[in-house]
């Protein structure tokens, strides 16, 4: 197994903390990773995105320029990122922010209307792991016990009460990928 993934989106919708769980989780179970972390010049608002390696062996280089899975978080990101995604590989798109529909037949396609099932949740704010939870129901890289150890432990005794609001929003974002693909296996 070896996930090479793209999280694009723009500046404080938690790219990079979407990037460093998953490779925290992956580590904790005993896989390969690598997290590339590249940012825009400005703190919010900018560009951000970063690369993430989850395998089951070496990983000779961080960089990645085909994706078997690519997140785009915001429109800027779909139109950059969408042509990185290997024939046969992932697209996740924010449906919430992104006005458009992906231009590939070669794909896997998912819309998921991030913003709107963390308002759902409670928490506008997890929309993040609403998209970390269907890349999880995608791809099955790592579990949703080993990334809620270490949300456990980037959230701290101060932020602990946020856990159960960020494992909801996790798992309506596996729902929806998963009735997505259920009723695309069964259109066939």
């Amino acid at each position: 197994m070896e996930e090479m993934l793209i999280i694009a989106g723009f500046g404080g919708q938690g790219v990079q903390l979407i990037g460093q769980t998953l490779v925290k989780a992956g580590m904790d179970e005993g896989k390969e990773v690598s997290f590339l972390p590249s940012y825009g010049a400005e703190m919010r608002g900018g560009t951000s995105n970063c690369n993430v390696i989850i395998a089951d062996e070496p990983i000779c280089s961080p960089i990645v320029n085909e994706a078997t899975c690519v997140m785009a978080l915001n429109r800027p990101s779909l139109d950059k990122f969408e042509s990185a995604v290997l024939k046969g590989g992932a697209l996740l798109i924010n449906s919430s922010l992104i006005d458009r529909k992906s231009e590939r037949d070669d794909i896997e396609v998912f819309y998921v209307p991030a913003n709107e099932i963390a308002q759902e949740v409670g928490n506008l704010r997890t929309a993040n792991m609403v998209m970390l939870g269907a890349y999880i129901g995608v791809s099955g890289a790592v579990s949703v016990d080993a990334v809620m150890q270490n949300l456990k432990k980037t959230f701290g005794e101060r932020r602990a009460h946020l856990l159960p609001v960020n494992r909801q929003a996790i798992e309506k974002g596996i729902q929806c990928v998963q009735e997505q693909r259920a009723k695309a296996e069964k259109a066939l």
